[in-house]
């Protein structure tokens, strides 16, 4: 047995070299930075030790602004794109002809690059002295006025961030999903049907429990995904998101690091570490109310 268990390690070894290296030595160091006061990253000194890095960053204006596009981006494109997801993945479950295609075709979008994709969505919805977009032009033809979703009010800039993340996550959500109802015992459904159980009965008390687990995973990870968002406020706005106002938690510390502010890992060490804590809350809140919601 003992010798089992030494191979088993011997197995693991790479593996857990690997986490410790890119992964647990990492994650100590930055909180071992994010302690040090006015650090100079070319000498690696520092002048005292405390949480005046914290003060700095919570008091930090772009950190706030950072803060609220995150959590609006969170709030609004996760429940939306689930539940989009959902719906779809129901339509194609319940239909026979050119089901194969229609799945690639909403599957696209997740293999596409993403700057690619925020370029079409500046043509679509960006203002310029040559043309209102696409977008503008649907809006005037309805007699509305043109809006420009690129460099104007930061409501039409929330939203095309919103629009376009929803975009490029919902087509994974959709394959999942559409795997989950496929793998539904028939016979529950076939039971249902010799009840004579109306549809949306059927939705709620079959296919909604026996998807569950995959549902809240995608709510979980989706929480997760949308915290860590910063190359999509890129792919539309450019590299320089605190002039326009969209900067999000993970771009703030790369800014503190590499940006025209960079030069401070210490408020970049602060900084993700309080993107941490915000994520592991809410990743332990979402795993609780999974564990009382989610069919076992």
């Amino acid at each position: 047995m003992k010798r089992n268990n030494g191979k088993a390690w011997l197995y693991l070894l790479p593996a857990l070299l690997f986490l410790i290296v890119f992964m647990v030595y990492p994650l100590i160091d930055v909180f071992i930075y994010s302690f040090e006061e006015g650090f100079n990253f070319a000498s690696q000194t520092y002048f005292g030790t405390g949480l005046y890095n914290f003060s700095y960053v919570l008091h930090d204006p772009y950190f706030l602004q950072a803060v609220q596009n995150t959590f609006l981006l969170v709030i609004i494109t996760v429940p939306v794109s689930t539940g989009l997801a959902l719906l779809i993945s129901v339509g194609l479950s319940s239909i026979k002809p050119l089901r194969e295609l229609y799945q690639t075709v909403y599957f696209l979008p997740y293999v596409t690059n993403t700057l690619a994709v925020g370029l079409v969505f500046m043509i679509l919805f960006q203002k310029t002295e040559y043309t209102d977009g696409l977008v503008n032009l649907v809006i005037e033809l309805f007699g509305g006025n043109a809006v420009d979703f690129i460099d104007g009010p930061y409501w039409a800039k929330m939203f095309v961030l919103c629009f376009y993340t929803i975009w490029v996550v919902m087509p994974f959500k959709i394959l999942v999903l559409t795997s989950a109802l496929a793998s539904v015992n028939q016979d529950y459904y076939k039971a249902a049907r010799v009840d004579g159980t109306p549809k949306l009965r059927v939705f709620t008390r079959i296919t909604l429990p026996m998807i569950s687990p995959m549902i809240f995973y995608l709510v979980i990870t989706g929480f997760i995904g949308a915290f860590k968002a910063y190359s999509d406020a890129v792919a539309l706005f450019g590299t320089d998101l605190n002039a326009a106002g969209m900067n999000t938690i993970v771009g703030y510390v790369y800014d503190m690091l590499y940006g025209d502010s960079g030069g401070y890992p210490s408020y970049a060490s602060a900084a993700a570490i309080l993107l941490f804590a915000i994520v592991l809350t809410v990743t332990c809140i979402n795993l609780l109310v999974s564990r009382k919601k989610v069919a076992i």
